[in-house]
């Protein structure tokens, strides 16, 4: 378990992305969902994200049924403001959106306090909690000026006040979230896409100035939404489809992978940890067997040959350390 900047939160160094149960892209069953959330807790993780937007409430409430029975002062769990769901009598899905649930809400956003607190207020009523332990700013690009005008102030009334340990920024850049770093005083950011195998954009200035101000980074995305979990044709990179150049990179890297004994997906969740501002690893995670597949890759060894050839190669900037 590491802590979260300065505060009192500490997560576990694998974390459960409870995405994939608020039914994005294609529909997941209760059960299914329930044992995804199951298979996580028996193999030691302690640290669950969700969010208003996922599902459209559907992760939050299925997250907070799964972990109902289970001791709240052994689990830690952050979901988002800056999305409010308001009731909607559109007809249809939210497919639109990326999640297959119908389309009973819609999303406004807010990120003035008022919105800030209503938001939180509903989240933990989806979850059945009194209380969640990390908030994140959800996604606040185009909104950047109201977010640390109001959205941010918001956030440090409501730490201060006790109602949550730790408070932050989800994003998937690292522009803006260096930004936070720098310009706030958020204990932790939750930084996706931007610090894999194939990008490192963290690298320049998110991860150096984390590190320097004591911020904690969450690292989601260690798959680039999938090329680096399955390099083929087809397959996806920052949710389209990847490019013929982006292909044969990750296909590098996978055959270097095999080289040496070990796996690209191993390799693509060891590179994120690595780094000393990483306090854990985000995945998302739709069945059982995912999550066993991804808490046995997370254990398993990357020899440092493969580092070493990565960098002589090129396939990694020499000056990085894993």
């Amino acid at each position: 378990m590491k802590r979260l900047g300065g505060s009192a939160v500490q997560v576990s160094e694998l974390a459960f992305g409870a995405g994939g149960i608020g039914n994005l892209y294609t529909e997941v069953g209760e059960q299914q969902a329930y044992e995804a959330v199951d298979a996580a807790w028996q193999r030691g993780i302690r640290y669950f994200d969700t969010a208003p937007h996922y599902g459209l409430g559907l992760s939050e409430r299925r997250l907070g049924a799964a972990l109902r029975e289970r001791p709240r002062a052994q689990y830690t769990i952050s979901t988002k403001v800056g999305r409010r769901l308001e009731p909607s009598d559109g007809t249809g899905d939210d497919l639109g959106n990326g999640f297959a649930v119908p389309a009973t809400h819609r999303r406004v956003w807010d990120f003035s306090e008022d919105g800030v607190r209503r938001t939180l207020e509903a989240s933990l009523e989806r979850l059945r909690l009194d209380r969640v332990d990390v908030v994140y700013l959800h996604d606040p690009d185009d909104h950047a000026e109201w977010a640390f005008r109001e959205g941010y102030p918001a956030l440090e009334k409501l730490r201060s006040e006790g109602v949550v340990g730790a408070i932050g920024a989800g994003m998937n850049q690292a522009e803006m979230l260096t930004r936070f770093v720098r310009d706030t005083d958020v204990d932790v950011v939750l930084c996706a896409g931007r610090y894999t195998l194939l990008d490192q954009g963290a690298l320049t200035e998110l991860l150096p100035a984390a590190q320097a101000r004591g911020t904690s980074v969450v690292i989601g995305g260690a798959f680039n939404s999938g090329l680096l979990a399955d390099p083929k044709p087809g397959a996806t990179y920052n949710y389209a489809t990847a490019s013929p150049e982006l292909l044969h990179r990750a296909l590098r890297l996978k055959s270097v992978a095999d080289r040496h004994g070990t796996t690209l997906r191993a390799a693509a969740l060891a590179f994120c940890a690595a780094h000393p501002a990483v306090a854990s690893v985000l995945v998302g995670a739709r069945s059982a067997a995912e999550v066993d597949d991804c808490a046995e890759q997370f254990r398993t060894s990357v020899p440092a040959a493969f580092w070493q050839e990565l960098r002589e190669t090129g396939l990694l900037p020499t000056e990085e350390t894993s």
